[in-house]
């Protein structure tokens, strides 16, 4: 029987170990995630799950020719470190491609992508 108590503890301990979230996920965008959107954005937003470590957090806007348009140097938010922002250069109409990398204060680190268009 005292198995049976060990067992229950381990089976409680997985449930809520693999209940947490330990990695910072995107939450949402702007432009948001497969959007369409009348005007260039002049900026690229973007907000995830977990607060990031800003040295070694980034993201790239590319154009349909893999032509980086962004203006580099994304930096988090100091006001919302869950906040990762970029400049972008002058948009024409087209398809972008967000490519993002994060490191979450719990050392974890995760990546995406995703699309935006800019036109009608």
């Amino acid at each position: 029987m005292r198995y049976v108590g060990s067992l229950a503890r381990v089976l409680l301990f997985l449930c809520v170990a693999s209940s947490a979230h330990p990695h910072a996920l995107l939450d949402h965008a702007n432009p948001r995630v497969g959007s369409t959107v009348a005007s260039a954005p002049m900026e690229l937003l973007l907000w995830f799950t977990q607060k990031l470590e800003p040295a070694f957090s980034n993201v790239e806007v590319r154009d349909s020719n893999g032509a980086r348009v962004d203006e580099g140097h994304a930096q988090v938010d100091p006001s919302d470190g869950s906040l990762l922002r970029v400049a972008l250069k002058p948009l024409p109409t087209g398809s972008y491609e967000v490519r993002w990398r994060v490191l979450s204060v719990d050392t974890h680190t995760t990546e995406g992508r995703f699309r935006f268009i800019v036109g009608k």
